[in-house]
C-alpha cells in the first residue's frame, strides 16, 4: 500500500506536531446512507483528498455508506466543504458542527472499511434501511414531546444516556445499536399505534432504527432531524426550550459535550455528582468510566487501586505478569463499571 495511504507517527509524535502547529479546528460530524460499489477504492481517494487538506478523525466507509467525525482546520473549512460537496452524493450534505471546542478532537486520520457503518444484527433482506421515518427539526420535536402519548426513546448505548438525555426518554440499557433494537422493539410492542421520536447523537442511528420500527409494524415514526448536535444548535439560534438535560457523549477526545448545565449522573468511585468520562490509565485495562477531579488525583487517573498498583510497577515486572492478571477493563464491558471493588489491591503473591 501506498505510505501516503495510512498514518506514520505514534500518538505523542502527533499531538507534538498539532501544538506546533497551532492551528483552530473544527469538529465535524456527517453520514450519508448511500450505495457505494466499491468501499475500497472510495478509502483511497477519500484518504488522499482529507491527508491533503489536514483533516484528522475517523471515517468509515461500507456499501451501504459513510459515517464520518472530523476535524478540520478552520483556514481550510471552506476548500474542504467545497471538495467534499464536489462527490456527487454528498453534495450539500448536512455537516453537524460541534456545540462546543476545547483542545484538540482527534489527533490522526483514519479511515475504514468494513461491513456496514452502523453494526445493526439485521439479517432480514425484506428489510428496506431507507423506508425511514419523519424527520423533525428541534421546534417541531418540542411540539411532538409535549403531546401526552408520544414515546421518546433514546437510540444510544447506557454509558452515553447516562450523563444526558431528553425529559421523559426511554434509555434502554444496552451496550450496542444492535443490542438495543429487539430490546425497543419488544418493550413497545403494545404502543405501535402510538407516536414514537427516537434521537441519538448525530441522526446517522435513528435513521436505520426508525426504519427499523416501520419494518415491525409501528405506524407513527419520528426521527430527530441532525441528533443531539443539530438540536442543541438550533436551540441556541432560535431560542427554543432546551428538553436535554445534562451532557451529550461524543465519540473523540472530548468524549462529552455540555448541553445543559444539570449534571445527572455520578462518579462511579465515589458517588459524587459528575458527568466527566475518562478512560482508564492503564492501557491494559482501559475501561470508560465516570471519574471526579478527586477521585481522578486519588487513584491517579485509574479506575481503581488494583490499576494504580501495577501502573506504577516496573516493566520487568509488567512483563512477569503478562497474561496472568485481568482488570476491570477485560473483564467489563463500557460503563459497566459501577460497584466494583475500586480498593481492591494488586495480588502479587
Amino acid at each position: 500500500m501506498n505510505k501516503k495511504l495510512y498514518n506514520l507517527y505514534n500518538k505523542e509524535q502527533l499531538i507534538q506536531k498539532l501544538n506546533e502547529a497551532r492551528e483552530n479546528y473544527t469538529t465535524i460530524s456527517f453520514y450519508k446512507y448511500h450505495k457505494i460499489e466499491n468501499p475500497n477504492w472510495f478509502r483511497d481517494f477519500l484518504y488522499t483528498m482529507f491527508s491533503n487538506l489536514d483533516v484528522l478523525g475517523r471515517v468509515y466507509l461500507a456499501e451501504e455508506g459513510i459515517n464520518a467525525q472530523i476535524a478540520v482546520t478552520n483556514t481550510k473549512l471552506e476548500e474542504f466543504q467545497k471538495q467534499l460537496f464536489d462527490i456527487d452524493f454528498l453534495n450539500n450534505i448536512r455537516l453537524n458542527l460541534a456545540v462546543e471546542e476545547f483542545g484538540h478532537s482527534f489527533y490522526k486520520l483514519k479511515i475504514k472499511v468494513r461491513h456496514k457503518i452502523v453494526a445493526d444484527g439485521i439479517n432480514d433482506p425484506t428489510f428496506d434501511p431507507s423506508n425511514s421515518g419523519v424527520h423533525v427539526n428541534a421546534e417541531e420535536f418540542n411540539q411532538l414531546v409535549e403531546r401526552p402519548e408520544t414515546i421518546i426513546v433514546d437510540m444510544r448505548n447506557h454509558y452515553e444516556s447516562e450523563i444526558g438525555h431528553f425529559k421523559n426518554a426511554i434509555t434502554p440499557d444496552v451496550v450496542t445499536f444492535r443490542e438495543s433494537l429487539p430490546i425497543i422493539t419488544e418493550q413497545l410492542d403494545k404502543y405501535k399505534d402510538r407516536p414514537i421520536v427516537m434521537y441519538c447523537t448525530g441522526g446517522i442511528r435513528c435513521e436505520k432504527a426508525s426504519a427499523y420500527f416501520k419494518h415491525e409494524g409501528f405506524t407513527d415514526v419520528y426521527q430527530l432531524n441532525g441528533g443531539i448536535i443539530n438540536y442543541a444548535r438550533e436551540v441556541q439560534s432560535h431560542g427554543f426550550e432546551n428538553k436535554f438535560i445534562g451532557k451529550n457523549f461524543v465519540f473523540d477526545e472530548r468524549l462529552g459535550e455540555r448541553i445543559s448545565n444539570e449534571i445527572i449522573s455520578r462518579c462511579h468511585q465515589c458517588g459524587n455528582l459528575c458527568d466527566t468520562h475518562a478512560n482508564c490509565k492503564n492501557e491494559h485495562c482501559h475501561i470508560l468510566f465516570l471519574q471526579c477531579p478527586e477521585c481522578s488525583i486519588k487513584y491517579d487517573e485509574c479506575c481503581s487501586q488494583k490499576c494504580v498498583d501495577y501502573l506504577h510497577l516496573s516493566a520487568d515486572k509488567k512483563e512477569e505478569l503478562k497474561g496472568k492478571i485481568s482488570f476491570n477493563g477485560s473483564k467489563f464491558s463500557k460503563g459497566r463499571y459501577k460497584a466494583l471493588g475500586i480498593d481492591d489491591h494488586l495480588d502479587l503473591t
